[in-house]
């Protein structure tokens, strides 16, 4: 079996692949010639000489004792079918574990930023993976000197962590206008408490069904799920998108149990979105931008919004006050409306649960009657 060795650099300037949870020059070549359909097209894509990329490929095809390449004079460079699956097992793994590679590149960042700059504020968060939330992230750090310390987690343990003093702030998402005996405010509802908890607003997101490019199936609806042989790839549960999939589910009056028999689920949107698009699945549920980011369809069901959750005695903290600047500031919402299914609603807008959550009721019957 061949083995892993994990590697990270340091320095003061961010390059154009950090985007890439975790970069190999292997597949980046591979990934290259797949898209430019030549060696030449892709050294050129890549920056690098033909006499490199052709030297590294026939170096790494020795050194895995299978053939990348299939070595046709004259005609347009084809990966192997080893090559198409290294390509496609390292494109899945990346989707999977890219909201833990986030939060271990946060880890580091957070710990060189406090060694190097003692000035540097840092905000704990943990938080549901979402897509807008790294650039948020960027800005915060390379012009205003603040570190968000992200540890990406599901939304139910985001806030867990938040109660038990973890973190400053929990992201979390959820269908506003669920009923006051919802999935939604059944989950939510033990973990948040007026007084103790203020939100801070971030984004409104659309979340649907992914599909494959064009909708094939022709899946218009929730209900879609339960046709037989539909191949659908679940979200795990304790994720706030499994909480928003169970709403739709019961706002449809639909079985409780319609996927009991799905046994594939992924923890975060890109995986899922990797699941359709490597044929895995016929379908998933996640973000539009997830869905665009692989080259897939999209169908449209529900719009949510995204929170921070914050104690209430933290509100004013100097630090935190900082970030509800950047997310109240023209450029940051132009940043997050241009992110597809994205709309910067209430951003870095302070908001009260009674308000923006319609799951609690303060009304309790007088004794000795009387409505």
């Amino acid at each position: 079996m061949h083995k892993v060795h994990l590697a990270y650099q340091l320095g003061t300037e961010r390059h154009a692949d950090d985007r890439q949870a975790l970069h190999h020059p292997l597949f980046a070549m591979l990934a290259a010639v797949h898209a430019t359909g030549s060696i030449s097209g892709a050294a050129r894509k890549l920056g690098l000489s033909y006499r490199h990329v052709w030297g590294e490929l026939k170096r790494w095809e020795g050194e895995l004792g299978h053939p990348l390449l299939v070595w046709n004079k004259g005609q347009s460079a084809l990966l192997s079918p080893f090559g198409e699956k290294l390509l496609w097992a390292e494109r899945g793994a990346q989707a999977r574990l890219a909201p833990q590679i986030e939060a271990l590149r946060s880890e580091l960042e957070r710990a060189f930023a406090i060694a190097f700059d003692d000035a540097a504020g840092v905000i704990t968060m943990a938080a549901s993976h979402d897509d807008a939330l790294p650039r948020l992230r960027d800005l915060a750090q390379m012009q205003h000197r603040l570190l968000l310390d992200i540890q990406f987690t599901g939304s139910v343990d985001a806030l867990a962590a938040l109660n038990e003093g973890r973190c400053m702030l929990a992201g979390f998402h959820a269908l506003v206008d669920a009923p006051r005996r919802s999935p939604t405010a059944r989950t939510y509802r033990p973990l948040l408490q007026p007084g103790r908890h203020k939100l801070i607003g971030f984004a409104r997101r659309t979340q649907g069904l992914i599909v494959a490019a064009g909708n094939p199936l022709g899946l218009t609806g929730i209900g879609d799920l339960a046709r037989p042989q539909l191949r659908f790839c679940n979200r795990l549960r304790g994720s706030g998108t499994r909480v928003v999939l169970d709403e739709l589910i019961a706002a449809a009056q639909l079985p409780a149990d319609m996927l009991a028999g799905q046994q594939q689920a992924e923890a975060s949107h890109h995986a899922a979105a990797e699941a359709v698009a490597s044929g895995r699945a016929d379908a998933a549920f996640g973000i539009e931008a997830a869905a665009q980011a692989h080259g897939l369809g999209f169908v449209a069901l529900a719009q949510e919004q995204y929170f921070l959750a914050v104690r209430s005695a933290g509100l004013e903290h100097p630090n935190l006050r900082a970030l509800r600047a950047i997310l109240a500031s023209p450029p940051w919402q132009r940043q997050l409306d241009s992110i597809a299914g994205y709309e910067a609603h209430q951003a870095g807008e302070v908001l009260s649960l009674r308000r923006v959550l319609p799951w609690w009721t303060y009304r309790t019957p007088k004794r000795g009657g009387g409505a």
